[in-house]
């Protein structure tokens, strides 16, 4: 175990039970916030309007049959 993580749990072990679920929900926004930043720009949603823009390449996607199964997508969002 390095440094850092024996001190992470050392001070995990010294909080009170009620701050735990606190650390939980924080430790995970981390976690997610690094997630985004390393996710192409493509599937990261910016503003309303980024949203609205990707729908609509979805769905002119979908009208010229560039389409993906379930299967390929999760291979791919395994990748990334």
């Amino acid at each position: 175990m390095s440094i850092e993580k024996q001190e992470l749990y050392n001070e995990i072990n010294t909080l009170p039970e009620e701050l735990m679920a606190q650390v939980i929900d924080f430790i995970e926004y981390l976690k997610l916030s690094h997630i985004d930043s390393k996710a192409p720009n493509s599937v990261i949603i910016k503003s309303k309007k980024d949203l609205k823009e990707k729908l609509q390449k979805g769905l002119d996607d979908i009208k010229d049959n560039k389409v993906y199964s379930v299967d390929e997508v999760f291979t791919n969002l395994d990748n990334i």
